[in-house]
């Protein structure tokens, strides 16, 4: 991002992938950080006062409605596969200038992937799998069938729908992210995040993460599997 000027955060939250690109930018950047979620962007803006950083509150697939000027890139941290993907991508290859990236991320489970260190550290009854027991004992959960069901998103099917789009992969990698059970705990409880998937309400969903928390060890290391996916607007830059 050396020559980039403007770059949108896409399902950027409360800004924190807004100001890492801040941070690394040049200091002409601008960085428009778009979300639905109004409660998170008040976060944000009470806490992140950077003047080259801007708010839209809307949805991403509303993306090319609320951009009307050209993007040096995209970025979409840790959120793409709760889109309707088809439609996000058309809006991202409307904002982006010729040549500009787009940069995502993709979990692991949704894209059928695993990073060799996420078998080495697994840690055994797992936060997600303890989830799932407790809803299904004291909510009536059913989970979906372990085996038969193919992946959400795998790069495949990423990479039709960016071609039916206009745009191309130029580049990915399979990463790990390291951390604790803790840190875990905080991001299943940011509301798009939480678990299980279904009817369960917000608050359901925390009392479950709460009872699976309780029974295993907070400091114990987690490794979750990711799928970082860039791709590119054809042409060339004016």
């Amino acid at each position: 991002m050396t020559d980039s000027r403007l770059v949108i955060d896409l399902c950027g939250g409360a800004g924190a992938t807004a100001q890492a690109v801040l941070d690394v930018a040049p200091a002409r950047t601008r960085v428009v950080s778009l979300d639905s979620a109004a409660a998170m962007q008040r976060v944000g803006r009470r806490t992140l006062t950077d003047s080259r950083l801007s708010w839209i509150t809307a949805p991403a697939e509303q993306l090319a409605d609320h951009v009307h000027e050209s993007a040096d890139a995209v970025v979409c941290n840790s959120a793409i596969w709760k889109t309707d993907v088809p439609a996000v991508f058309t809006a991202v290859r409307r904002v982006l200038r010729p040549s500009g990236r787009f940069v995502f991320n993709i979990g692991g489970g949704f894209a059928g992937i695993t990073h060799p260190d996420e078998a080495i550290t697994h840690t055994k009854p797992s936060l997600n799998s303890l989830i799932q027991q407790i809803a299904a004992r004291d909510f009536g959960y059913v989970p979906p069938p372990v085996t038969g069901s193919p992946p959400k998103l795998p790069l495949h099917k990423v990479t039709e729908h960016l071609a039916t789009a206009g745009m191309t992969v130029v580049e990915t990698e399979v990463t790990a992210q390291h951390s604790t059970i803790a840190e875990k705990k905080a991001w299943l409880s940011i509301p798009v995040f939480s678990r299980p998937d279904g009817t369960l309400t917000f608050k359901q969903r925390m009392q479950i993460l709460e009872a699976a928390y309780a029974l295993i060890d907070p400091g114990a290391p987690t490794v979750t599997s990711w799928l970082v996916v860039v791709a590119q607007r054809p042409g060339r830059r004016p």
